[in-house]
């Protein structure tokens, strides 16, 4: 506690910036009312927390306004995904900093505090802390997502015991849109969350984009948060799979230069064939199908985004993807363990090779 008081000092003590909390809303239930009610409990003094509501319909958002009322309520007419939602909030945000918070979260109460402390030391960035169960303090749900090669994104060390071997600040693949902290100025330069997304790899795109132009992703392992072992949005379902099929396809796209991806496509065939299979096993061999439509479908918008990206871009694949991962850590809610270890030694030992002609 003494720690804390004077961390918190010392921040006083230079200036104590505005920090916008937005938490998108889609019927979350009572846990959105936790997630407020453990805000409150924040040590850091001076922030607004920013409730955007997508047309839920359990009245949780008006709940929530009826118990705190000094939020701030934007109610949509439709449920716009969480890139637009999370948009319109950042839209209306009047913080130095922003944080966009998931609402099936709780905060430690100095989760403020170390984020503005790292973000202080290490400079202009995307941050998120260390994510915890909140079922067991002693189990991590991320110690920094990571990104491999051919678009996968994952949460390292999820479902391991916190022995506190992810306890210093590093640089990361990207910050998870669980908790993603970093100052307005930074979201407007690149453009806010992309709408096309709808859902799903948002958090990856985001900071993929800003790696493009030198704004890189940090975890904050100082900073707490807690998080359901499993969230309370999109269960598994051929919606989510076709979402993260797409958006995966139209990260690569618009994100490697036209000269990479060509060096890449012999590869990427092979992990196309290789997720085909997987979707297949699954039973959800129409959503991969639908995926790939969706991204001939709009392969102008595709192209205009991928040519918006490149012409402001100023670092190179090559730089970038030092720091993505071989290997992918695939969720056990959907694979056992025999297809896990499969996958894993396909993706990583086709990395390695891939990697060797950019």
């Amino acid at each position: 506690m003494i720690e804390n008081n004077i961390k918190m000092k010392n921040i006083e003590n230079s200036h104590t910036p505005l920090v916008t909390i937005i938490i998108l809303n889609y019927n979350a239930g009572n846990l959105l009312l936790d997630c407020v009610d453990s805000i409150q409990k924040t040590n850091y003094v001076n922030y607004e927390i920013i409730i955007v509501d997508n047309n839920s319909k359990d009245n949780s958002h008006l709940e929530c306004a009826k118990k705190f009322p000094n939020i701030c309520l934007i109610e949509n007419k439709e449920n716009f995904g969480y890139c637009e939602g999370n948009n319109i909030g950042i839209r209306k945000a009047k913080g130095d900093y922003v944080i966009i918070l998931n609402p099936d979260t709780l905060v430690d109460p100095n989760w403020i505090t170390e984020l503005i402390l790292a973000y202080e030391k290490y400079g202009d960035g995307l941050y998120q802390p260390k994510f915890l169960t909140t079922t067991d303090h002693n189990i991590i749900m991320s110690t920094g997502n990571m990104i491999n090669l051919f678009g996968f994104g994952f949460s390292r060390s999820k479902g391991d015991f916190d022995q506190g071997k992810f306890n210093e600040h590093e640089i990361i693949g990207y910050a998870s849109g669980t908790c993603l902290f970093s100052k307005l100025k930074t979201f407007k330069k690149l453009n806010l969350f992309d709408p096309f997304l709808f859902a799903y790899h948002d958090d990856l795109d985001l900071c993929w984009r800003g790696a493009l132009i030198d704004i890189p992703s940090h975890y904050a392992p100082k900073s707490i948060v807690y998080h359901p072992p499993e969230g309370f949005s999109f269960k598994w379902s051929n919606f989510k799979f076709y979402l993260l099929e797409r958006n995966r396809q139209y990260c690569l796209l618009t994100h490697y230069s036209r000269s990479t991806f060509f060096k890449l496509l012999p590869s990427l065939f092979l992990v196309d064939f290789f997720v085909s299979i997987f979707y297949l096993k699954k039973g959800m061999y129409s959503a991969k199908i639908k995926a790939n439509f969706s991204i001939v479908k709009n392969w102008k918008h595709i192209n205009q985004k991928y040519n918006e990206l490149q012409k402001f871009r100023t670092v190179a694949d090559k730089s970038i993807i030092k720091s993505f991962n071989d290997e992918v850590d695939v969720p056990k809610v959907i694979s056992t363990n025999f297809y896990d270890k499969l996958f894993n030694n396909f993706i990583k030992n086709l990395s390695i090779f891939a990697k060797k002609f950019i």
